[in-house]
């Protein structure tokens, strides 16, 4: 260490090495500023460089669009401009922009006299030798050929026809051999396979020129057509739908499915649905053997197809039993359009079979389809009664205020398809028959109907049936023997938002009354 520490040469050669460190270390923190400083201009000249370009072209992007901002349009749309007027320097603005330039991004709205009419649809009626005689009845109350209608009847083997049947019922074809087609279910019937391909068949028969629309339905089931043409302009016939209702059995929808239209109550498929279910019915139907009916072979289809059932009210499959007073005289705020199961149930008159009870409803139905069996609610303050008018059907006093709450819902004048099951058994909500016999309504049906001076006058008479005696103190409805409704036709009743019409009490006396049912004043509600 002492050596190392006298030596002369090496202490000089350290003293060189340091130095020459520090020299080093001295330079290099000298231009590390300098590099920086250029770096930070080169970025700033080519800053100013690209902006100066992008202003440029700004400007003249500006000139050439009269002035827009570029930015004003985040869409991809082209743009047409008017040319200028001639003389006039003014650059042609936004909104001389041609509206046939906005048809790439905006769909067609349908025209008015584009609507969907009868004429545009084509009825598959599912039907059978053994009960045609009698059935052929109900499609008598709703054919009308000399409306443009177009149909098929396919029954399971031919029938005895006769020559003044022919403009008052739909072509009659036997359907085709289904023989191939495997059936395993042991509690129904192998006729389901046939049924389930009548839109298909209808379909291969060609003539389709202008049809929008396959409805189908069964020989029991009368259609309000007018009222299923209202449905049918709702939806675009140019995409797929398959457009029907429930069964009114929860116990039905659970055992076939919440998901599937009920054929006898009526559904519709939209004309590009029933091409494609035409390609691939027949391989479909042969993968479900085991199904019950052919309601539930061509909700299976759909299925595989992945088209929805779309729900309509108004198609009533009534899968009950007994009286469907409850079910009419409290009828969803939804057109009437179909009627099912009419040999099953009671005449909806009394006192008259089932195919003069529906002639006799008829009358109301040509006078205003569009509010036939409508509910309005409404109260006499002055004897403390509830009134409920079911137009064109029915209309009920009870004693005493009753809401609409409650009266809106039917009462269980029927019977669940399956006859064991209790009111819970129900796919929508009931209220009992009245039990106290002061609450018993006083019925009035459809006497007459007529139209005088644009308003419809019908006249309501009382069912003479025995009512159990009251001992409330309060003005007795029993003296009252006819009712009589003003209503104004209204065919544009469902192109608004649904909403029951109004009904008010215009003249009350000991025997009899008068009610006019409409629109809804603003501000008019059913209360009292």
């Amino acid at each position: 260490m002492k050596a190392g520490q006298n030596n002369p040469e090496k202490f000089i050669w350290d003293s060189m090495r340091s130095t020459s460190v520090v020299g080093a270390a001295s330079s290099q923190g000298k231009a590390l500023p300098k590099l920086m400083v250029w770096l930070i201009l080169f970025v700033s000249a080519t800053y100013v460089v690209y902006a100066l370009k992008l202003v440029s072209t700004s400007h003249t992007a500006a000139a050439a669009c009269g002035g827009e901002d570029l930015f004003s349009n985040r869409h991809p749309q082209t743009v047409r401009l008017a040319e200028p007027s001639a003389g006039n320097d003014t650059i042609a603005t936004a909104a001389a922009v041609s509206s046939e330039t906005l048809t790439t991004t905006t769909p067609p709205q349908p025209q008015l006299n584009d609507r969907t009419g009868v004429e545009h649809i084509v009825f598959g009626i599912a039907a059978s030798a053994k009960l045609w005689d009698k059935r052929k009845e109900y499609i008598k109350l709703w054919w009308k050929p000399e409306n443009r209608m177009r149909g098929i009847v396919w029954l399971d083997k031919a029938v005895k026809t006769y020559r003044n049947e022919t403009q008052t019922l739909p072509e009659l074809r036997i359907s085709g051999d289904t023989s191939q087609f495997a059936y395993k279910n042991k509690q129904g019937h192998r006729s389901a396979i046939r049924i389930s391909r009548i839109v298909s068949e209808t379909l291969r028969l060609g003539n389709t020129d202008n049809v929008r629309w396959f409805v189908m339905g069964d020989d029991d089931t009368v259609f309000v057509t007018d009222n299923l043409v209202r449905i049918l302009n709702k939806y675009d016939h140019n995409q797929y739908y398959y457009i029907g209702s429930l069964s009114e059995s929860h116990l039905q929808n659970i055992y076939f499915s919440y998901g599937m239209a009920y054929g006898g109550g009526g559904f519709a498929i939209s004309y590009p649905l029933a091409k494609a279910l035409e390609k691939m019915q027949d391989k479909c139907i042969q993968r479900y053997p085991g199904l019950y009916g052919s309601d539930d072979r061509m909700q299976a289809c759909m299925a595989e197809l992945g088209v929805p059932l779309t729900k309509e009210l108004g198609f009533h499959q009534y899968d009950v039993y007994g009286n469907l007073f409850g079910l009419l005289g409290a009828h969803p705020v939804t057109p009437l359009v179909s009627l099912h199961h009419l040999d099953v149930v009671e005449p909806i008159f009394p006192n008259m079979n089932q195919v003069a009870a529906l002639k006799h409803l008829k009358i109301p139905m040509d006078l205003d389809s569009a509010g036939l069996m409508q509910q309005s609610i409404c109260y006499d303050r002055s004897n403390g009664w509830t009134l409920s008018v079911s137009w064109g059907f029915a209309v009920q006093i009870f004693r005493g205020v009753l809401s609409p709450r409650e009266i809106e819902m039917p009462s269980r004048t029927f019977l669940n398809w399956y006859r064991r099951a209790d009111y819970t058994a129900y796919a929508f909500n009931t209220r009992p028959v009245m039990r106290n016999p002061c609450q018993k309504p006083f019925v009035f049906y459809m006497s007459s109907a007529k139209l005088e001076n644009n308003e419809t006058v019908s006249e309501y008479t009382r069912a003479r049936v025995p009512h159990p005696v009251c001992k409330w103190k309060m003005t007795d409805p029993d003296q009252v023997e006819r009712i009589e409704v003003y209503k104004k036709p209204d065919p544009h009743l469902w192109d608004r938002s649904p909403r029951r019409n109004c009904c008010r009490v215009l003249k009350s006396t000991k025997k009899s009354m008068v009610i006019d049912v409409g629109v809804c004043r603003d501000g008019e509600i059913s209360g009292t």
